[in-house]
């Protein structure tokens, strides 16, 4: 849908952030579950934050995250941000985070992130940590 002459997809992403909050995978977020989930973002402590951030990430929820699961949401989060981002993005653009993140967080070198991983990594990461604060200025 155009958005101030932008052509992007969040459905992709939205799917994603579905399953996150549907802790029963059942297909439906009850209201217990809604709640849960943003209050975890808002008033959760850093690691059940990392936790949760993390469960997004294993779209397979097999307790890791791997390439293909980065990508899908690489990939997501581009078509949410549209086709007409400033500076534009080449099409290897997702592959390259994609490459930064399991540099970053693969620190055993296996092709998948664990969850120890993943906080260990997060937690040494400035920036991470600072964009993880962001909910608690939400309400």
């Amino acid at each position: 849908m155009p958005v101030s002459g932008c052509v992007a997809d969040a459905s992709t992403y939205a799917h994603y952030l579905f399953n996150a909050f549907d802790t029963t995978n059942n297909g439906s977020i009850k209201f217990e579950e809604f709640v849960m989930g943003l209050s975890t973002l808002l008033r959760g402590t850093m690691r059940e934050k990392l936790e949760w951030t993390f469960h997004l990430y294993d779209i397979n929820n097999d307790g890791y995250i791997n390439r293909e699961e980065m990508t899908e949401i690489v990939r997501a989060i581009y078509d949410m941000m549209g086709k007409y981002t400033y500076p534009a993005l080449k099409g290897d653009v997702p592959k390259q985070h994609v490459d930064a993140f399991f540099q970053k967080m693969d620190k055993n070198k296996a092709g998948v992130v664990t969850l120890e991983e993943f906080i260990v990594a997060c937690q040494e990461d400035e920036i991470m940590m600072r964009s993880m604060q962001l909910f608690e200025n939400v309400m």
